[in-house]
């Protein structure tokens, strides 16, 4: 039934004019909320501090774990993963195998094998002058080498030059970085000299840091020749370095051992260097998720004090509240606009922790000369944290606003 303009009576009019009410605007409910927080603007720059500091902090353990892996990982992609080692294993009584002197002419040999290069390892110690007391070796291991072993290794010479045929007749030693820093030699020229094995070795080169193995960067080397003649080295190689064809890696790894030592296959080890570094890099995301754990401590501090605070805001305002019940808000628009300061409140410290974060990891990758890398997931996840963390955090002080009674909030 109708009247005669055709509405509804009056009873629906009614309802549909108090579902209206209940509905408010989303721009309104903003408008609302950013005046709220303008009021008080040090106690609401004080409450986003908190949530800026847990998310800068959880941003910037993510940034800064993700720029040292990308630099870890495009280290290893430019070094190569096709380095190959091969050294002898132990018997089952705890002796040290011993690689036959075929071995490296024999791996040379095999397909898809691009170069390979051995070291021998010597019992002598090398020191700065004969002055040094014997048992102060500073950890400086001697080894003897082929000349073609840095670019099998995948480093270069930070100074002078690396052994060659000349070395083989001559007393020449070339220091790994570490040694070189032991023995506080940072060049070569002028006739620089260690005494090494009771004998006086001229420094031809020192050599970078080798990513790939570092324990040779501890290491001074020397001529297998001159090893031979002068300390009675016998040619068996402690370790040897295969570069293989990067699409047989696999094939070459699982032939290697037979080929170093066709008698005893089994106390031959083979293994993959860049393996480790990737295991490296693993260990560093684990690491992080401690760290983020931390961060998320701070998260919750900041999260309990925009609580207390929005609570406190409860008390102070409950004239305000009163005056909008008053003026036909309902509770669910004063909860709704409680929940949504507190939520903007977050919401505004997660952007400024983003911001903090990422300028951290900006510092930190220009200060170690890294990439600058920041998961896009930590770019959606931080302000999106901080408006959920802010709206659980505002949830029971918008409860507490709701419940006030008109009457006992304007007497108030």
């Amino acid at each position: 039934m109708t009247t005669a303009t055709g509405t509804l009576p009056g009873p629906h009019r009614g309802r549909s004019s108090r579902s209206e009410r209940a509905r408010l605007p989303a721009h309104e409910l903003l408008g609302v909320a950013v005046q709220g927080l303008r009021t008080r603007k040090l106690r609401a720059a004080l409450s986003a501090l908190g949530i800026a500091i847990g998310i800068g902090a959880m941003v910037a353990v993510v940034g800064v774990s993700s720029s040292a892996q990308a630099n870890l990982l495009a280290e290893i992609d430019s070094l190569g993963t096709n380095l190959l080692t091969v050294s002898p294993g132990t018997t089952f009584l705890g002796q040290n195998e011993t690689l036959p002197d075929t071995a490296v002419p024999m791996i040379a040999r095999m397909q898809s094998v691009l170069d390979d290069a051995a070291i021998y390892q010597l019992s002598e110690n090398v020191y700065r002058t004969p002055y040094v007391p014997a048992e102060q070796t500073g950890g400086i291991g001697v080894d003897a080498a082929g000349d073609n072993l840095p670019q099998v290794v995948g480093t270069t010479l930070a100074s002078g030059r690396f052994l060659n045929p000349v070395s083989d007749r001559y007393p020449e030693a070339v220091l790994g970085a570490q040694a070189a820093s032991v023995l506080q030699i940072n060049q070569v020229g002028g006739h620089v000299m260690v005494y090494l094995g009771n004998r006086w070795f001229v420094v031809v080169g020192i050599l970078k840091p080798v990513v790939l193995d570092s324990s040779l960067d501890s290491t001074v080397f020397i001529s297998l020749p001159v090893a031979e003649k002068l300390f009675g080295t016998q040619p068996n190689p402690s370790e040897i370095y295969v570069r293989a064809n990067q699409n047989h890696v696999v094939g070459v790894s699982n032939l290697l051992a037979g080929t170093a030592d066709p008698q005893n296959a089994s106390g031959v080890n083979v293994s993959r260097p860049s393996n480790v570094l990737e295991a490296r890099a693993a260990a560093k995301g684990q690491f992080t998720t401690l760290l983020l754990g931390l961060g998320a401590v701070a998260l919750l501090v900041g999260a309990i004090g925009i609580a207390n605070i929005m609570v406190i805001s409860v008390l102070e305002r409950r004239g305000e509240i009163g005056l909008r019940r008053a003026l036909g808000a309902t509770r669910r628009h004063i909860a709704v606009q409680f929940l949504t300061e507190s939520a903007l409140l977050a919401a505004i410290g997660g952007l400024a922790g983003l911001a903090l974060g990422a300028g951290a990891t900006e510092i930190y990758a220009v200060g170690k000369n890294e990439p600058f890398v920041v998961p896009l997931y930590a770019l959606i996840a931080a302000p999106a944290a901080g408006f959920v963390i802010g709206a659980l955090a505002g949830l029971y002080p918008a409860m507490k606003a709701a419940r006030l009674s008109p009457t006992e909030a304007l007497r108030a």
